[in-house]
Order: C-alpha cells, then structure tokens, then sequence
C-alpha cells in the first residue's frame, strides 16, 4: 500500500491495538501507533537537545541516591513522563516519535550509572587500604564509555528477536509502563482522554505514596516480622524472617510481571531466607551469632550468583542458535550479500555491515585502554580483553532476558562473577596484588556497564517497537546519549568521593560497590574464596533446568532481597484475581488492561517521585528513621492494604465498551 493511498484513521490510531501485549495468532501482525509506511519527525534539535539535558540531571541524581542507599532509580519513566508533559506544554503536534527519543537518550543515565557505581567506587574504598591505588578521571570516563558502547553493539544483532520474535511471550514490565506514558501523550478522544486521566491519575496516587514512605517515614517501607517481639525471638533461634516492600512501584511491578514469573521469583527468594539462611543459622561456624541479613549478605546470597551465572550460560547455550544468525547475518553482509532483515522503516536497524566495523573499533579501543591506561603489559592486556569481550557479548542475551521477564537486571551479580573469573585468570598470569585490584575492578566496570547497557537497551526499543518508531535512529543517537552519561557520572563520582568518601560513618554507603570490594580483596592478596557457595548455586541451576523450572527467575528472587520479592508475589496474586474476577473474556480482558494501566501508572509514578526523594535528600534532609518500630509497621500494614484494595478494585471498574 503507498503512503498516498493510506487511510488516515488507519496511520494515526491514538490508542494501543488490543493485541500489543498478548501473543499474537498465527496470520496476526502488530501494528504500531505510528504506521510503518510514514515517516515522522523523530530525530530534531529539539529531541535530541532534551534528551541530552536529562541525561545530565538524570546521571547526576541518579549517582548521588545509587552511591546512598544502594538504589538506582530507573530513568526512562521519569523522562518519558517528562517529556510528554514537556510536548503538551509547548504545543507540539504530532511528537510522539521525538518523545521516544527523548527517552532513549535520556534514559542513557540510569544504566550508565549503574554500571559505574557498581563497581568503580570499590577502588576508593580500597584505597583506604591501600594508598598506593589511584583513581583518575579518565579512567571512570573510559570505562563507563567503552562498556557502554559495547552493550549497544553487542545488543542490537538481537533487537529483532527480543522486541519483535518474542512479542507477547515476555512481560517487559518496565517498557510496558513507558509505553502507556508515551502513548497517553497521544491520546484524543473521550476514551484515550480517560485512559490517559487514569494514568495521570495512578501516577499521582503512587508517587506521592512512595514519596511520603521514602522521605518522611509516615509508615515502614518494609514491613517484617522482626519489628515485633515473637517475630524477633523466631528470627534469632531459627533465623526464620517474612518482609515486604510496601511500595507501589513494586506492587504495580509484580502485576504485570503476572504470577507465573513472580511465582517462580519468590520461590527463589523462600527458598534462600525460609531453608538456606535457616540451615547456615543452625549448622554454619557463629551462625547462631550471625542474623538473617547476615547471613543472606555473606553466604547464602553467594549461592544465587553462581546459580544466576550458571543460568546464564544454561541460556546462552540455549540462545546458541539466535547468536550464530546474528553472527552469521554480519558475516553475510560483509561479505557484501543483501540484508535478510526487513527494509521497512519500522524495522529498519544499523546495517550489520556497519556494526561489525563498530564492533571492531571499539574493540581495539578496549584492548587500547587496557594496554596504555590501565595493565601496561601487552599479553595480560590481551587476556583481559578476551575476558571482557567474551563475557559482555555471551551475557547480552542473559541481561535482556532478566529485564523481559522482570524489569530487573542482575547486573551486580553477573559482575560478580565476572570479577571472579578475571580474577582467578589473572592471578594465574601473574597480575595480582593492588596491581590486580585495579585492573580487575576498571574491566568489572567495562563489563558492568556493557551488560546494564544492554538490558537497559532492550527496553528502549520494545518501546520504539510498540510505539512504531525507528529503531535505527534510536541505536544511532544511543550513542551520543552514553557519552554525556559516562563524562557526568565520571565527574560525579569524582565530587562525591571527595565532598562524602565511601568510607566512614559519614561516607556514601555504596552497598555493590562494597560487595566488590570485599569479593576482589581476598582474591588479588591471597584471601579464601567461597567457591563451595557458588558451585552449589550453579549445580541447583542445572537441576532448575532439568526440572523445567525457569532458573534465571528463580536464581533472581535467590539474590535479590526477600523484601523486593514479597510484593511482586503480592502484585502477581492481584493480577491473577483480576483475571479471575468475571468467566466474560471480553470483561477479563477489559479489567486486566485496566489494571495494567493503573499498574503502570504507579510505577512511573514510584520512578517520578524517586527523583523528587533524591532531590530532597541531596538538599540535607536526612533518611527516615524508626521504620522497625511497632506503629509505622501497623501504619504499613494498613497503607499497603489500601494501596493493593485500590489497584484490585479500580481495575474491576473496566467495562466492554
């Protein structure tokens, strides 16, 4: 069909098709809000100019909060909201397709940041230790940079596969609240009109109900049962704990992640706080004197690493054949064969050709880096090249899987092990002691920030895939977008080091970066490594496997705190009953697309509000404290139920009409 000959209902509907989330039937296509057969204006200085401002702000936020408390808040909901708002405020027509670029490079920040604060702080907390590691600039800058190039690259072989093969088999939590934000802003007519007020309307509902937990303390964000006195008693003779979030976020994160995976994710965690922790209390040297968090943090916490590893290699093997069609379509064009891909705007990535040759440059900037500015000998240079490269492009796949299925990516735990891989290389070439140290910690955060970039990434274009926008222009522009990031945070890091430090009563928490710190230490000056832990976790993988039980999944909710697992429980079992409320499919399906809404709305509303309590915070107000004690928990308790009876019931508001 030519673009004169289209109908104009047919190229600009202004609501989601009822089948975007679903999988689709055997002659079923998708089609987008923006038809595949018309260009809009997507790349403009405006676009880009916004997307690089927020960037900046969203890094430098971001940073500071991550490096406090140990959370990253995710940048893309907030931007997204922030750029329809922006669109709408200034009048402009048809923006939709400059908004989605917006996000993709302003969301640049969240992942970059990530990557960084995981891992390179480690170096001035270990510096304390040992003087004579130094820290520069350009080191934190490169990278940031180089690792977020190479998760870019690396990803977008398997764009097609992730956002396009994959539709409606995955929930992509995250993607599907940036997707209804974006699409609001493209609302008219009565019924997107009071779509787009509901979203607005959730959004405000849980902000401010994250914001009032998070920065005054009103009730306890986490409720347990250690606030109370049996519950504390049970806790120190069995080490036996039961906490939950209460935040709305995570409750609308935990319904449309759905009860299947959120199941399989708090099974994960259960088994870990209710048998392991338990165990390691009873049997383990001074477990008895140890409490759960202890042991969670020290021992049982390692088992989920190496079980998140192990289900790693479990799904590159299993993805083996998608890599080899990657593999072989660049092989294809280089050779100078026409593209099997899709010549379809909506479809339309960076050439292979092209990536190839980029992956080939930034390749030899790594090995560059790692050669001049950080190892000086050549051959070791070469083995922590091989290592970074091998691992960042096999674990692409495993990072994009874990954001598909429940919005979070194992980063911290992927890294992990790739510093003890590296470590265990490079101490067996020679390069050991503070030497090792900085080495190992400089490649963790080349392969941290490749990996936090790719499962960032895979979001972005799911939204650009539902949305109709063209993912060539989203990987191009990505680029620039992970330069701004990776100098802000390389800055920010600097100043917080010097006005807070990572040590001390009064210095930045930085939990992952301490976790590294203490992983690496032992291992470059001669220390005991719990490789008994992590070989445990990946056998249980294996059987996970056998089982046909998802491992990544439950290997997640192994590492991840019971605290953050508990409501997506909660948030699956709300979606499950939803679904179950009325046996009239078309209702059913009503109420659940009700309810997806109203779910997004509260996380971009947690997300929003996130970087108002990390403004607040920056500005000198102190963290809550006093949430373990017997009212904020009553008060949680009864916050949380209110919370959860107003996502069930809202979502039972939906009608067929």
């Amino acid at each position: 069909m030519s673009k004169d000959n289209l109908n104009p209902a047919e190229v600009d509907p202004v609501e989601l098709p009822e089948n975007a989330f679903r999988e689709l039937g055997a002659d079923e296509e998708y089609r987008p809000l923006m038809h595949p057969a018309r260009d809009y204006a997507e790349v403009t200085p405006y676009s880009v100019g916004m997307g690089l401002l927020l960037a900046v702000v969203f890094s430098a936020a971001a940073a500071y909060l991550g490096l406090k408390v140990g959370q990253v808040f995710e940048a893309a909901i907030p931007i997204a909201i922030i750029a329809v708002g922006l669109s709408g405020a200034l009048g402009k027509k048809n923006a939709l397709g400059q908004n989605v670029i917006i996000q993709s490079i302003g969301a640049c920040s969240g992942v970059i940041v990530a990557g960084a604060i995981f891992t390179l702080p480690a170096l001035y907390i270990l510096q304390a230790t040992y003087p004579e590691i130094t820290v520069s600039f350009l080191e934190v800058f490169l990278s940031s940079l180089l690792g977020g190039v190479l998760g870019i690259l690396f990803f977008i072989p398997f764009r097609k596969y992730f956002v396009k093969d994959m539709h409606g088999k995955y929930p992509f939590p995250e993607a599907t609240a940036t997707t209804q934000v974006l699409a609001s802003g493209n609302a008219t007519g009565p019924k997107s009109a009071a779509q787009a007020k509901l979203l607005v309307a959730a959004a405000l509902i849980g902000g401010i109900y994250d914001y009032i937990v998070a920065t005054f303390g009103w009730w306890a964000e986490t409720i347990t049962t250690t606030a109370y006195s049996w519950g504390q008693t049970l806790a120190d003779k069995t080490k036996f704990v039961l906490s939950c979030n209460t935040g709305a976020a995570v409750l609308g994160l935990g319904y449309i992640v759905g009860l299947k995976y959120a199941f399989v994710i708090f099974a994960g965690s259960i088994f870990v706080w209710w048998v392991i922790v338990p165990l390691f209390g009873a049997y383990a040297v001074d477990g008895a004197a140890m409490s759960p968090d202890e042991i969670f943090r020290d021992y049982a916490r390692l088992m989920g690493i190496g079980g998140i590893a192990m289900a790693g290699i479990i799904g590159i093997i299993k993805s083996w054949g998608i890599i080899t069609r990657a593999v072989g379509l660049a092989s294809r064009e280089l050779r100078g064969a026409a593209s099997a891909g899709s010549t379809e705007r909506w479809q339309l990535d960076i050439s292979m050709k092209h990536i190839a040759y980029f992956i080939f440059l930034a390749l030899v900037a790594v090995l560059l880096f790692f050669w001049v500015g950080v190892i000086h000998t050549f051959w070791q240079a070469l083995v922590a090249w091989l290592v970074v490269t091998v691992i960042a492009f096999l674990f692409t796949t495993v990072a994009a899987n874990a954001i598909a299925i429940v919005g979070s990516n194992p980063v911290s735990g992927m890294t992990l092990m790739t510093l003890i891989i590296a470590s265990g290389i490079f101490v067996a070439i020679g390069l050991n002691g503070t030497s090792g140290i900085v080495a190992a910690m400089i490649i963790g955060g080349v392969v941290c920030t490749a990996l936090s970039m790719a499962g960032g990434f895979v979001t972005d274009l799911k939204v650009g895939y539902w949305l109709g926008s063209t993912p060539r222009k989203q990987e191009s522009w990505k680029f620039l977008g992970t330069l701004v990031s990776a100098a802000t945070v390389g800055g920010v890091i600097l100043m917080l080091n010097s006005v807070y430090g990572f040590t001390g009563e009064n210095g930045l928490a930085a939990p992952q970066a301490n976790a590294m710190a203490k992983v690496i230490e032992p291992m470059m000056m001669g220390g005991a490594t719990p490789w008994t832990l992590y070989i445990v976790g990946a056998v249980l993988a294996v059987i996970l496997n056998w089982l046909g039980v998802p491992a990544l999944a439950f290997c997640l909710g192994m590492f991840l705190p019971l605290q953050l697992n508990t409501p997506m429980l909660v948030g699956g079992l709300v979606s499950w009953a939803v679904n179950r409320s009325t046996k009239d499919p078309e209702l059913r399906r009503a109420r659940n697309d009700r309810g997806t809404l109203i779910s997004s709305g509260m996380i971009a509303g947690g997300a929003l509000f996130g970087v108002f309590s990390a403004i607040t915070i920056m500005c000198g107000k102190s963290l809550p404290e006093g949430g373990h004690d017997f009212v904020p928990q009553v008060l949680g308790l009864v916050a949380y139920a209110a919370i959860i009876a107003y996502l069930y019931f809202n979502a039972k508001r939906a009608s067929k009409d």
